[in-house]
């Protein structure tokens, strides 16, 4: 049983009472570690080297990769730019798992490297998406994850130049302006040569009480499940990447995560101070037995979040989802050597940028300017001097 679980017998939707199955608020328990003043100050030296590190290497390496390769080749812009991407982005894992000390279970099924999926996942909390990392990273997946996120996200310094560069798909929430610009992006991300794992949350939002029963009290009004521990999905936006990635993926990732015993925000993790533990579990799914009409998806999706509920209240009063130790430990080796090898590249450019030559700061300076532009526009350029790649953007790879 999680610490500081509060359990239901029961709330009113609508003037009736309906029967919950779990806890409402099923973590809010003690903090994992006090905050202390040693801790506050490692968090923001962290916090501080991932900005640093972020900053140099977007400004120095993604022109050539981004932009320069990008003539010759879509392909090997997004290969170059998401290799640069992951070594950074694996930073992360590392600090949670290596130096925060926080726990990870993976369960369910064992997830297959080197496929193309599209994968979804219940939304506890602000920082969900972070803990995806590093499933991807033991899967060698981590340098072409990308997520549909919430435009104003794309105000963020710096992180929003990475967002760009990446591809992720920004979206307003509202869907007759949304859905042709996902279709667009999704279009340029069909070609079978180009690794990809697109993360979605059907959510649209993280799971607090207050939404919780709003989304109650909709389902009521629409003669749909009453869920206690996720929100109704939306399914447009889900049925929308089936429909444009079906023939390009292989199959699709449900993956439902649950955390003890509190639920995290973005500075317990650079604190080190929470969650104790993060528990993600995998279900894979074939795209044949997904069906292909709008309303069936819609009605398969929520069925989906069904089974979460389900599983996050049997979490709530086993402390674990079934079939666990499905991947392995990261190595300690391998994350450390990464880190060094980025705390090092960052170190020489630091050091060209502030005590070499003039000509290095107008390179940043200009850099900084042209990702400025071009995330504020949404410029990708597209691939001018060479033939496309063979295999074409639309076939699925035997």
């Amino acid at each position: 049983m999680m610490n500081g679980s509060t359990g239901s017998q029961g709330r009113h939707v609508n003037g009736s009472q309906v029967q919950s199955d779990g806890p409402f608020i099923p973590n809010n328990g003690p903090r994992h570690r006090p905050l202390t003043l040693m801790r506050r100050f490692c968090g923001v030296l962290c916090l501080v080297i991932m900005l640093l590190t972020a900053f140099m290497m977007m400004v120095y390496l993604s022109p050539v990769t981004t932009f320069l390769v990008r003539l010759f080749s879509v392909h090997y812009s997004r290969k170059s730019t998401c290799f640069l991407f992951g070594m950074w982005l694996a930073m992360w894992p590392f600090l949670f798992e290596k130096i925060n000390k926080t726990k990870f279970v993976f369960s369910g099924e064992s997830v297959l490297p080197k496929e193309r999926v599209l994968l979804f996942a219940n939304h506890r909390t602000e920082v969900d998406w972070m803990y995806l990392w590093d499933l991807a990273l033991r899967k060698g997946r981590l340098q072409c994850i990308k997520y549909i996120l919430k435009k104003s996200l794309m105000k963020l310094p710096i992180f929003n130049w990475a967002f760009h560069i990446i591809e992720f798909i920004p979206v307003e929430r509202k869907w007759e302006i949304d859905e042709p610009l996902i279709r667009k992006r999704l279009s340029e991300l069909k070609n079978p040569h180009d690794p990809l794992w697109l993360a979605v949350f059907p959510e649209g939002t993280d799971y607090t009480e207050k939404k919780c029963i709003k989304s109650q009290e909709y389902a009521a009004e629409h003669g749909l499940p009453i869920l206690n521990n996720v929100l109704l999905p939306k399914t447009k936006g889900f049925n929308c990447c089936l429909q444009e990635l079906r023939g390009s993926i292989d199959s699709v990732y449900d993956i439902t995560i649950a955390y003890k015993h509190r639920l995290p925000t973005f500075l317990d993790n650079v604190y080190g101070i929470d969650p104790s533990e993060v528990h993600i579990h995998v279900k894979i799914i074939q795209l044949s037995d997904i069906p292909a009409s709008e309303d069936e998806v819609a009605d398969w999706l929520i069925e989906r979040f069904e089974l979460k509920d389900k599983l996050l209240s049997d979490f709530s009063t086993l402390g674990c989802f079934p079939n666990e130790g499905t991947e392995s430990e990261l190595s300690t080796l391998k994350c450390a050597a990464n880190f060094v090898a980025v705390i090092c590249t960052t170190s020489i450019l630091m050091y060209l940028t502030l005590f070499s030559s003039v000509w290095f700061k107008i390179f940043v300076v200009f850099s900084s300017a042209l990702l400025t532009i071009a995330t504020y526009y949404s410029i990708h350029l597209p691939q001018l001097l060479c033939s496309p790649e063979a295999g074409g953007t639309h076939a699925k790879k035997p």
